[in-house]
């Protein structure tokens, strides 16, 4: 009986840390993998995006700013006209307008046009 209830309680931990482990891995709240928006590039030009990842490398200037940032599936340019860029290696969330520049092969162009930002 003790031996089940303890076998009982480990699944439960078990469960509650893989669940945890989805929700770090998903990002924001309705965040779309990198790879997947340039895999769909054309579908979705001009349409609202959500990405959430570490930013890699990032440059501004008079409050204009343009960022890297990395998920894990893939990378992506973020410009900005507001609030500056995110410090480098810091875990963002952002919300924009997806535009596709150009293909070249199978190798995607594109940015995000940043209309919110949220630190994770």
């Amino acid at each position: 009986m003790i031996i089940a209830r303890a076998r009982g309680r480990s699944r439960r931990i078990a469960s509650a840390l893989f669940a945890s482990a989805l929700l770090m891995v998903a990002g924001c709240k309705g965040a779309t993998p990198i790879h997947d928006l340039l895999a769909n590039a054309s579908a979705l030009d001009d349409k609202t995006v959500r990405i959430a990842g570490k930013v890699e490398s990032a440059a501004g200037a008079f409050g204009y700013a343009v960022y890297r940032v990395d998920d894990g599936t893939g990378e992506i340019n973020v410009v900005t006209k507001s609030g500056g860029a995110p410090a480098e290696n810091t875990e963002v969330g952002v919300e924009g307008v997806f535009h596709q520049a150009f293909t070249i092969g199978t190798d995607v162009v594109a940015v995000i046009e940043e209309t919110k930002r949220s630190a994770h």
